[in-house]
């Protein structure tokens, strides 16, 4: 009694040892998206500035309290771009974004960069090389204070002149 196969197949995705769910407590009053429930609704959200809801996002069956389209985090202040330099951590990638610093005595400039650690959702597929665009939340963690919002695979068409600066 109780529904065997629809929770089997809620049990299948659960790959933490606490039993993981969608809280019922995000959906906003006003917003007409579907809310968790036990009819197949997932809850999703749309994080605004022109990004889109993957499709992955709306479909899928993983929870992430930590995503920006199906959990509880928005994402505010900047966005950012920069290139996938590790995928070894689990949900969570360095991301390296490369600069040019002026050196006044020399007037010449050279090359420095920065790591940034950022929460990508299991929505995304990504691997080293790849460029991705994240936005500032709230910590995350010690280090996490960026959110993946979009993965640009690379040696998809881009032009191969000095655009990032």
């Amino acid at each position: 009694p109780g529904g065997g196969a629809a929770a089997a197949g809620a049990a299948m995705d659960q790959t933490e040892r606490a039993f993981l769910k969608q809280p019922s407590g995000i959906a906003v009053a006003g917003i007409k998206k579907k809310a968790p429930g036990k009819g197949g609704n997932r809850f999703y959200k749309n994080v605004g500035l022109g990004f889109r809801t993957p499709r992955s996002a709306i479909e899928g069956k993983y929870i992430d309290k930590k995503c920006p389209f199906t959990g509880d985090v928005s994402i505010r202040g900047r966005i950012l771009a920069g290139t996938v330099h590790s995928t070894k951590m689990e949900r969570t990638i360095i991301i390296r974004r490369e600069y040019l610093h002026y050196v006044k005595k020399y007037q010449r400039y050279e090359k420095r960069h920065k790591n940034l650690a950022a929460h990508i959702s299991p929505a995304f597929r990504c691997k080293e090389g790849d460029t991705v665009i994240v936005g500032q939340c709230r910590p995350l963690s010690k280090t996490v204070r960026f959110n993946v919002l979009k993965v640009i695979p690379f040696g998809s068409n881009r032009s191969k002149t000095f655009s990032s600066f």
